[in-house]
């Protein structure tokens, strides 16, 4: 059996594979496959529809029920059209930091319970430990569930306890917005923009739409927030629109455009109630267009739905994380992750792990050297404690 990586050493390992969201990421998945069973670590894979690509889980240790999952995705957001100092795909050494995609989000995560994965295998464990790395969570948590329900039907026996390594600087977040979001696909008529009353602009109607929401973030921001929503920045839910495309020409009223919807709901808040909001809205405006010309209209499909994380009352996960850390404070967070998709399914799960949210996303990505050390030494408690 060889030695165990260094978990930098790990860490330069996942940053050279380019696993953004948009292409496979089954080079990725080989190579953490090879590399778990060097140490006797057997991993399942869980493959998307058209099998190009996959997550992947393991276990190690006693097969008895109540492991530790740690929790992390391997996919990561495009480089395009960002202004990098350094190779993306090259984990880069500079002034404490550690630069690259992924280093923080979350790839810095999965190093570190990769490591730990190993350890736990070659050093022994009473109580047992799982990972679980999904595929496609930059673009809605959409490789999770899959996932984690053949974890449960898998035979093995089943975890308990989840820890989600996503960015919170080793800070104990027991709570996290739930989201879903929309493809609408406006059908106008064309006609001459100087006729526009006998014609249908997709671009103009996909504007009410979104007026519509924008005018529901006042309303939200100007009630009084519940208990729970007043933990979060903002303290309420939030519809956003990113991207919208349309149009032929200034003078063509637009005979199509495609925009987003995207919901950020605290918890105690509806999805489904969102969800309903917004169809009605579009219905009647949808009702107005066909008016005009019967085969315009507002057609949608989801993109992604992800539940939020709830703070549990006395949670396993939450106990366990405090002890490990010391972290006694309350922390919560707007962006989603899939420790509600785990928390739905009956585990108990909580947000920790080495890195700034901040730095997601961002070119030039870093996490700090202290961050990722601080992230072994979570490692290194929950090994012991492990082995208690």
């Amino acid at each position: 059996m060889p030695d165990i990586d260094s978990p930098r050493r790990i860490l330069e390992q996942l940053v050279a594979f380019p696993s953004v969201s948009r292409d496979s990421n089954l080079d990725l998945i080989d190579w953490i496959e090879n590399w778990l069973a060097q140490y006797g670590i057997s991993a399942t894979r869980v493959y998307n529809d058209d099998r190009s690509k996959a997550s992947i889980y393991a276990h190690t240790g006693p097969m008895q029920p109540g492991a530790v999952v740690l929790s992390g995705h391997t996919d990561v957001v495009p480089v395009d059209g960002q202004n990098w100092t350094t190779d993306p795909f090259t984990v880069t050494e500079r002034d404490g930091k550690l630069f690259g995609r992924g280093t923080t989000d979350m790839k810095g995560f999965d190093a570190l319970a990769l490591w730990a994965m190993a350890r736990a295998a070659t050093h022994g464990v009473t109580r047992p430990l799982q990972i679980a790395l999904s595929r496609d969570e930059e673009i809605g948590c959409l490789g999770a569930p899959a996932m984690i329900d053949d974890m449960i039907a898998s035979g093995l026996p089943r975890g308990d306890t989840v820890i989600v390594g996503e960015p919170s600087m080793m800070s104990c977040v027991t709570g996290h917005k739930g989201g879903t979001g929309y493809w609408i696909k406006a059908k106008g008529f064309e006609v001459h923009s100087s006729l526009m009353h006998k014609g249908v602009s997709a671009i103009m109607e996909a504007a009410r739409v979104i007026a519509w929401a924008h005018a529901q973030n006042k309303l939200n921001a100007d009630a009084p927030p519940g208990e729970m929503a007043a933990l979060f920045d903002p303290p309420y839910t939030t519809l956003h629109t990113g991207i919208i495309s349309g149009g032929t020409a200034h003078n063509i009223t637009a005979a199509d455009c495609t925009f987003g919807v995207d919901f950020r709901v605290v918890p105690g808040d509806s999805i489904d109630k969102w969800s309903a909001k917004l169809f009605h809205e579009i219905n009647r405006i949808e009702t107005e267009m066909k008016a005009i010309h019967p085969d315009a209209g507002l057609p949608f499909e989801k993109r992604f739905d992800v539940p939020a994380l709830t703070p549990e009352l006395n949670g396993a996960a939450e106990h366990l994380v405090r002890r490990l850390t010391g972290d006694n404070g309350t922390h919560v967070v707007s962006y989603g992750t899939e420790a509600g998709q785990f928390q739905e399914r009956g585990y108990s799960a909580v947000i920790c792990g080495p890195g700034d949210i901040a730095q997601a996303h961002q070119p030039d990505e870093y996490i700090t050297v202290d961050q990722f050390n601080e992230g072994q030494r979570l490692m290194d408690r929950l090994l012991a404690m492990l082995q208690e």
